[in-house]
């Protein structure tokens, strides 16, 4: 969090909380209501302070106010990297890779070292050709249809190679421990 943040939170810390009003798209816009957050210094001062708390909510700390973020789909977008590296929406590095999963729309989703996310759907096709089936096959060599994870289908990433397991879309938040639209307790 940037330092002023701190320091007006220190000074107004009974500032009610915000919901419903920003939201992250699937493609890692920032978005004040339907309207995305265009001006850059904004995009960069929301992504600098994108947090979660304990309860799996994500927020943005706007000085002393939070601004809880409405997710589109999961609280990390990943981007492929002209130098072929995997960075979230916020430009920062993602690690690792620990996990991938196929939903029923062909989003693909990574576990990287800031949690779990899904890949940018423009990326999808640059990041085809790390995907292999049981045998081995790149997805140029294979048939890509709606039962591709259920064919041994596995991801080769920089040295590490994961299975790709099928997850339900309406299952993901669940699983991995976020709430996609936060609210107040009534």
């Amino acid at each position: 969090m940037d330092d002023r943040v701190i320091r007006a939170m220190a000074k107004w810390p009974n500032v009610p909380a915000v919901y419903g009003w920003l939201r992250l798209d699937r493609r890692g816009r920032w978005r004040l209501r339907d309207d995305p957050v265009g001006h850059a210094g904004a995009v960069e001062f929301i992504n600098r302070n994108y947090l979660h708390d304990a309860q799996g909510n994500w927020f943005f700390q706007n000085g002393p106010q939070r601004v809880y973020v409405d997710l589109d789909y999961t609280p990390w977008v990943y981007v492929l990297a002209g130098d072929g590296t995997l960075s979230t929406h916020t430009g920062r590095p993602a690690g690792p890779l620990d996990g991938a999963w196929l939903d029923e729309d062909g989003s693909l989703l990574l576990a990287l070292e800031p949690g779990i996310g899904v890949l940018d759907d423009r990326d999808l096709g640059s990041f085809a050709n790390h995907l292999r089936d049981g045998r081995g096959r790149t997805a140029e060599q294979m048939d890509v249809g709606p039962a591709l994870a259920d064919r041994g289908l596995s991801l080769d990433w920089n040295g590490r190679r994961v299975p790709v397991a099928r997850i339900a879309s309406t299952e993901v938040a669940r699983r991995f421990g976020f709430v996609a639209r936060p609210r107040a307790a009534s």
